[in-house]
């Protein structure tokens, strides 16, 4: 006989799980992730530190064997929802433009493919998949034929459920953060399964963390995870001199240069500080550097006319913004890159929740 969570929660499987980030409100919602799967060692293992109850498969999917392994664990369980977010750097268009012929030669982007054959196996009552916005115009070739992901999933499971996509930014739904990330969700043909409403008001940085004490580059706090990154003295000394929510590229004096002077060449979205009076900008898997995009704490004016905070943010202040809850339970010696590269690449949890929340509502 196949085990059930609970009497009031559904079985579920995560696939290309990463650290589990979206998933960290889902014991708010009755969803209990009994199999996961996940490539990275050591984002599985993060993984296991908050979701001790699942099967947390390393390996590739396309690996016969891990495949395998993931089917037999889950048929166990009444897996009646199955969470997909495959690797999103194959449609990204963050740092560069992603030309058809790029999207269709990365085999990250047909992974997809084996999440079908699981979807197939398991024929459960919800699906929801994530990504980023491009996911859903991107052109697959299979079969010397090009399908979207909508018309790749009307083709092999169109006859069995409903299959609905949007583009959602997770600072409608009272995440602190303008991030937007396509979904499509799957539903039996004689279930529903409705989007949320958008929230009337964005929450904005300073609501989210201007509570937190200032540091400066390399400075600890006694709060967990409330650590300032080091920097180089030049970087500092130009963003100190940088306003909030303006670029360093925009001082006079104080301008990214390299060490004989010369000005150095950019947008003006790096060496960027980030607004106290809006949510943050996307959080990306680069936010450990000064000159990667809109990465700087807002800062405050100083008496001497300078900004305090010349620093990318904290691991504790990406969390918040991510809407994560503050006591997300990893190890302490996680390395701080580690916990960055995860937040960087997550779907912020509280819009996970908010959109599988609406299963039966």
């Amino acid at each position: 006989m196949k085990r059930k969570a609970s009497s009031k929660k559904i079985c579920g499987i995560s696939l290309f799980s990463s650290a589990g980030i979206g998933e960290l409100y889902f014991d708010d919602i009755n969803i209990d992730i009994v199999v996961a799967n996940e490539l990275l060692p050591k984002r599985a293992e993060l993984y296991k530190y908050t979701n001790k109850n699942a099967d947390v498969i390393i390996g590739d999917i396309c690996d016969e064997e891990i495949f395998r392994k993931i089917i037999k664990s889950a048929k166990n369980f009444d897996i009646q929802f199955i969470l997909i977010s495959p690797p999103c750097q194959g449609f990204s268009v963050a740092g560069k433009n992603r030309s058809q012929k790029s999207i269709e030669v990365d085999n990250r982007n047909y992974l997809i493919l084996q999440a079908i054959k699981i979807i197939k196996e398991f024929m459960p009552n919800y699906i929801l998949i994530e990504n980023v916005p491009t996911f859903l115009t991107a052109k697959l070739l299979i079969d010397n034929k090009y399908y979207s992901l909508e018309n790749l999933l009307n083709k092999e499971l169109g006859n069995f459920y409903n299959i609905d996509a949007k583009i959602l930014d997770a600072a409608d739904y009272g995440i602190p953060q303008y991030r937007k990330r396509a979904i499509t969700k799957l539903y039996k043909k004689n279930l529903k399964w409705n989007w949320p409403k958008k929230q009337s008001k964005k929450v904005s940085v300073r609501e989210a963390i201007g509570n937190l004490p200032s540091l400066e580059a390399g400075e600890s706090s006694n709060i967990k995870w409330h650590f300032a990154r080091k920097h180089t003295s030049s970087h500092i000394e130009w963003l100190k001199h940088t306003p909030t929510g303006q670029s360093a590229f925009n001082n006079k004096e104080f301008y990214p240069q390299k060490p004989d002077g010369t000005p150095i060449k950019g947008y003006n979205s790096s060496y960027r500080r980030i607004r106290w009076d809006e949510p943050a900008p996307t959080i990306t898997i680069r936010n450990d550097a000064i000159s990667s995009q809109r990465n700087v704490h807002p800062g405050r004016l100083k008496s001497d006319g300078t900004y305090s905070d010349a620093r990318v943010l904290t691991p504790l202040e990406l969390m918040i913004i991510n809407s994560m809850p503050i006591n997300w339970n990893i190890p302490y010696d996680t390395p701080e890159i580690l916990i960055r590269q995860c937040i960087g690449e997550s779907i912020p949890p509280l819009l996970l929740k908010t959109v599988a929340g609406m299963i039966n509502e």
